[in-house]
């Protein structure tokens, strides 16, 4: 009984740090001229609304872009494929390209003044700018 309830207290220690360890930001070139953003105009450029911003995406099993998703479009990385996959078939959109992980993601935003990525907070150095701190 002991261990069971040892067991139940770390594990809800562990699930009450997780949201707070991984906090994901939107970010874009330094020398794009934006400096901040709302969530519903994010989700306008990765969900193929908007092109004024070239947006760059996270693998599909990346934990940082289901956290993305999630909190700025109230969608799972299913239903963002399959929104894109429509959109590109159409004709209407070219699919955001995935880097690996959040430093390749961060590279081709700070080379990019058109780019728009988002990578967990810990990731950000001085190469971009945040403009949008998701919580």
């Amino acid at each position: 009984m002991k261990t069971l309830m040892t067991s139940m207290v770390v594990s809800a220690l562990f699930a009450a740090a997780l949201p707070a360890a991984a906090e994901t930001v939107v970010i874009v070139s330094q020398k794009n001229p934006a400096t901040r953003m709302f969530s519903e105009q994010a989700s306008q450029f990765f969900l193929g609304k908007s092109n004024l911003f070239t947006p760059v995406d996270l693998p599909e099993n990346s934990p940082v872009r289901n956290d993305f998703y999630h909190k700025v479009a109230d969608k799972d990385t299913a239903q963002v494929k399959a929104l894109w996959s429509k959109l590109v078939f159409t004709g209407k959109a070219t699919a955001p390209k995935e880097y690996a992980n959040s430093t390749e993601v961060k590279k081709a935003v700070a080379a990019d003044p058109k780019a728009i990525g988002y990578i967990e907070k810990s990731a950000v150095d001085d190469t971009v700018k945040v403009i949008l701190t998701l919580p």
